[in-house]
């Protein structure tokens, strides 16, 4: 990847539904160049896809939670992970060094439902214990540095467009709070 590749995926984190014109007149290429660019970003995998973000408070979700998971000593971790995909609240899902085996984002209406998925989770087979932290606002998610990527960068920094539901498109997350009351 390139540094007009770079520029290129970055006006794409802002506005995934901006023309090719708009986008080659923010890089310096025709409509048609660019174009040809994200496809082949697109058959790289840099870009992976282009989606709608939602507001979780606006749906109702209004407890944000990271929740670590320790497994007891026997425990498959991947039929665990199996296990967990079933788990609709989990936005999130990461294999970590430390204590914990895999630490898992949730999203949820309301600490009743947080305690409910607690127990939930505690019953899953190889889960021996949770610990959970509370989010009490959200400044930003979802951003990808763009600057000082390593000459040749590919699939493995792949970028991820979306939309939010009101129109805006955004790869790097939104500032401010997202309306999570956690």
């Amino acid at each position: 990847m390139d540094e007009l590749d770079g520029r290129l995926v970055a006006a794409l984190r802002e506005n995934a539904r901006a023309s090719y014109a708009e986008l080659g007149r923010l890089v310096g290429l025709s409509g048609p160049s660019v174009q040809e660019r994200v496809r082949r970003l697109e058959e790289r995998g840099v870009l992976t896809g282009y989606r709608a973000l939602v507001r979780p408070g606006a749906v109702g979700l209004t407890v944000t939670s990271l929740i670590g998971l320790l497994l007891s000593d026997n425990a498959d971790q991947n039929a665990v992970v199996e296990r967990l995909v079933g788990v609709p609240e989990i936005e999130d899902c990461w294999f970590v060094a430390g204590e914990e085996s895999y630490v898992v984002k949730v999203r949820v209406a309301d600490v009743d439902a947080l305690e409910e998925l607690l127990g939930r989770l505690l019953r899953v087979e190889g889960i021996s214990r949770t610990r959970t932290t509370l989010v009490l606002s959200t400044k930003w998610e979802g951003r990808l540095p763009m600057s000082g990527l390593p000459d040749g960068a590919d699939a493995a920094g792949a970028a991820e467009t979306t939309h939010t539901a009101d129109g805006d498109a955004t790869g790097g997350g939104e500032a401010g709070d997202d309306g999570d009351a956690g």
